[in-house]
């Protein structure tokens, strides 16, 4: 699987960490920064990646800020993003599971590298459920982005 990863300043070290650890697992991850601890706006890395999500040109996507909450926000704005801020085990399966999610989101200064490889790990492994309950839900969220596409 293509995975692209972005991070800004307070999350650079979290991406350092899980990059090799994705390589390790057969992964070929994309890098698009940051890396290092200078001040940078979250937007900026979240664009890049979620484009290549978007495009096709990455299977799906990883970010990481401090908190996650930005890197969230700013990706959930593009169109055919699915993305989700996960912190815990339970809700790294269900997003995919329930929400089809195609790009994750972290926050380094809330889970430490080790639970953030489980998380990954699980995020990666969980197919979509192929529900009917779970699709037409995402059918409306569909819906919701072509409105506001074409309505700003």
């Amino acid at each position: 699987m293509k995975i692209a990863m972005g991070a800004d300043h307070a999350g650079y070290r979290l991406k350092d960490e899980l990059k090799p650890f994705l390589e390790a697992l057969g992964h070929e991850v994309e890098d698009f920064g940051c890396s290092c601890g200078d001040s940078v706006d979250y937007p900026d890395y979240a664009i890049e990646v979620c484009d290549k999500v978007v495009s096709g040109e990455a299977d799906k996507g990883i970010l990481i800020c401090g908190t996650g909450i930005g890197m969230t926000i700013a990706a959930n704005k593009v169109p055919g993003i699915r993305c989700a801020l996960v912190h815990d085990l339970f809700t790294a399966k269900a997003t995919r599971e329930h929400n089809d999610t195609n790009v994750l989101t972290l926050g380094e200064r809330v889970v430490g590298p080790g639970v953030a490889q489980e998380i990954v790990k699980i995020w990666l492994e969980t197919e979509f459920s192929h529900g009917e309950r779970h699709q037409k839900r995402l059918d409306k969220v569909r819906a919701i982005e072509e409105k506001y596409a074409l309505h700003p």
